[in-house]
């Protein structure tokens, strides 16, 4: 019976861990990508996203607003920022201080709807159904960030000029919900002529995406969706990406090719979850904090 008690308390030990700690050690992972122009000067982006706020997460809160200390000088905010009901006024307080830097945004289904509770062992088999949540006002989030000069990039595209640089940017609404209008792509391109960099910003990463974003110009795209697996397994990783993105891109950096063109992506593991999934293993929540920097 020694080795069931041991087991049993390993079990428990895990438990407390993955519920009541980990999910608390937010981490700020910083990246270097060589990508601007020869002679450009860097440009730091904070990239955040799948925040999951709900009223009472004020840790998590103090967090996201002790960010903007940083000094960013773009950030790109990659959705499902709400993570219950009555959680809209609380998230645009938690935001106001990186509302004042320069940023981009596109939104996730959790912007949309409330969070419903789910069979967390479904992700495993196949990506999560669409939204069934209670219907937010997402327009009063939206009007938030525009209000404050954050560019949305909900099937639309957008310009900034940041560091003297023009940085151009493809996006689509939540892809995962089928929302993304990937024919307004092209015309958005055509939008873009003349920037110095086109990045992609879609809150799922699917391939789909990746692939329309690359064959219009984008180099880097940036995007959350996945919590880096949220759940992950030590020498195995992450066991669903709740996308058709391979476990072994849930998060970070990687690199792929669609007709020729090289691409980068990030995938931000995020900082929440959903209230009815409160657990996170080896994948701690995170914000990125990456510096682009010339070529050469």
């Amino acid at each position: 019976m020694q080795w069931l008690w041991a087991l049993v308390s390993v079990a428990v030990a895990i438990a407390i861990w993955a519920i009541f700690i980990e999910r608390q050690l937010f981490a700020i992972r910083r990246q270097s990508i060589k990508i601007l122009p020869n002679g450009s000067a860097p440009i730091t982006v904070l990239q955040i996203g799948d925040t999951h706020f709900a009223p009472w997460q004020r840790r998590k809160a103090k967090f996201v607003s002790e960010l903007a200390a940083l000094n960013p000088d773009l950030v790109i905010n990659t959705g499902d920022n709400l993570g219950h009901k009555d959680s809209i006024g609380f998230t645009l307080t938690a935001f106001s201080r990186l509302l004042e830097k320069p940023g981009v945004f596109v939104n996730g289904s959790n912007d949309y709807y409330a969070p419903v509770l789910r069979n967390p062992l479904g992700y495993l088999v196949k990506p999560s159904d669409r939204s069934e949540g209670a219907v937010l006002e997402t327009s009063r989030l939206v009007g938030g960030f525009t209000s404050a000069g954050w560019v949305n990039l909900n099937n639309k595209s957008g310009t900034l000029v940041v560091n003297g640089i023009k940085l151009g940017f493809l996006g689509v609404d939540d892809a995962h919900d089928e929302l993304d209008n990937l024919s307004s792509i092209p015309t958005q391109a055509k939008e873009l002529i003349g920037s110095d960099l086109i990045i992609g910003v879609s809150h799922a990463p699917y391939l789909r995406v990746l692939e329309a974003m690359s064959e219009n110009g984008a180099e880097l795209v940036f995007s959350g969706h996945t919590h880096g697996g949220q759940v992950c397994i030590p020498l195995v990783g992450a066991l669903t990406t709740n996308c058709d993105l391979p476990n072994k891109n849930a998060k970070g950096l990687s690199a792929w090719k669609f007709s020729g063109r090289e691409l980068l992506l990030s995938v931000v593991a995020g900082l929440g979850n959903s209230i009815y999934a409160p657990v996170r293993f080896f994948c701690r929540p995170e914000v990125r904090l990456i510096t682009l920097v010339a070529k050469s």
